[in-house]
């Protein structure tokens, strides 16, 4: 069954034809401001998040695809075992919950990660947490989604914020960029695993993913390559669910995003087959799980729009999806991003909690 619930007035509604006449959907690495400060709404904030790539639209190159493109399609089904979560350092002993460093197990890689784990006895219900693009040369470990992950611990949920590969103490992976970023989702893939292996308090019949920004296509990326994974999926204000529209608008001079994976594979007026192929839209059949997106009427970064089509597809091919908008909200939300994250935690102790 799909569901549209709005926040915005019942007058909204999507805009269909101008949905079916877009190409796409949103941003891939674009801004993640988890800060409200950021939309200059006045909202006093702690940590103003960084921002990513920009420019203008990507300039027409040249040339032909120089090896085999990698496709989403390759990481279907794998078999994947996140291991060896442990704990390190307390980072604050909050009234609900105590929040520590924390790392585990990715294929061969170490990621490194925050993790917030609420006081009593449970089991608790998980949240793995995927973040937002932020150049990790100037991200810090649990960026990105801290109001987020306090949140959902204050409510008795185990929330798990993860840095990805080559972000914060994590170690590199130099075929990132070739790989098309789809390590990220791997590293959420593999998180949910660690955290069940990893003795914590932790009800594995109710977890859940939820990403902002970029980490909202990590999620329907994670999704797409473990159907049956998790019991919830979280999109908040996400990207297009189609890569070639977050390469036109991130990539370009000034921008470093995708530029060795365009040099390999070509942009999307010269190989759009690749884009096709690293694109979660055309996979939607493969998701399982219900699946909730967040959106802000005014976001600036990714726009209304998008997430429109993102939805429209995602109820095409069956999902049990539903879409909340909230008047007035850009990107990283300002004045009602409580009333955001109870609708997302309604919505979790409903299908995860």
């Amino acid at each position: 069954m799909t569901s549209v619930i709005r926040g915005a007035p019942v007058g909204r509604l999507l805009h269909t034809a101008l949905l079916a006449a877009l190409l796409a959907g949103c941003s891939l690495p674009g801004t993640d401001h988890s800060s409200p400060a950021s939309q200059g709404n006045g909202t006093a904030a702690s940590a103003p998040e960084s921002t990513g790539p920009s420019g203008p639209s990507a300039p027409a190159r040249s040339g032909e695809p120089t090896e085999t493109p990698v496709a989403l399609r390759d990481y279907f089904d794998r078999e994947y075992s996140g291991t060896r979560l442990r704990l390190g350092d307390v980072r604050e002993r909050a009234a609900g919950y105590t929040s520590y460093d924390a790392t585990y197990r990715s294929e061969d890689l170490t990621v490194s990660g925050v993790i917030n784990v609420p006081n009593g006895d449970g089991p608790f219900p998980a949240v793995v947490l995927a973040h937002g693009w932020i150049e990790p040369d100037a991200y810090a470990s649990g960026q990105g989604m801290t109001r987020e992950r306090g949140h959902l611990a204050d409510q008795g949920f185990i929330a798990f914020h993860i840095d990805y590969r080559n972000h914060a103490d994590s170690d590199r992976d130099p075929d990132l960029v070739r790989n098309m970023y789809l390590g990220y989702a791997v590293d959420a893939v593999n998180a949910v695993h660690a955290l069940r292996g990893s003795g914590l308090p932790i009800d594995p019949a109710r977890v859940a993913l939820m990403g902002r920004s970029m980490g909202g296509n990590v999620v329907l990326q994670a999704l797409e390559i473990s159907p049956g994974l998790v019991q919830a999926g979280i999109v908040y204000s996400g990207q297009s669910s189609l890569e070639s529209d977050n390469y036109r608008r991130w990539a370009g001079p000034g921008s470093d995003y995708a530029a060795e994976a365009a040099d390999l594979y070509g942009t999307p007026e010269e190989n759009p087959e690749f884009w096709t192929g690293i694109s979660t839209r055309p996979q939607f059949s493969r998701i399982t799980e219900p699946v909730l997106m967040i959106h802000g009427t005014e976001d600036e970064q990714c726009p209304e729009a998008w997430a429109g089509a993102t939805f429209d597809a995602l109820q095409a091919a069956g999902i049990d999806a539903q879409i909340e908008w909230y008047e007035g909200e850009r990107h990283a939300f300002g004045p009602r991003f409580e009333d955001s994250m109870d609708r997302s935690t309604r919505f979790l102790r409903t299908h995860a909690g």
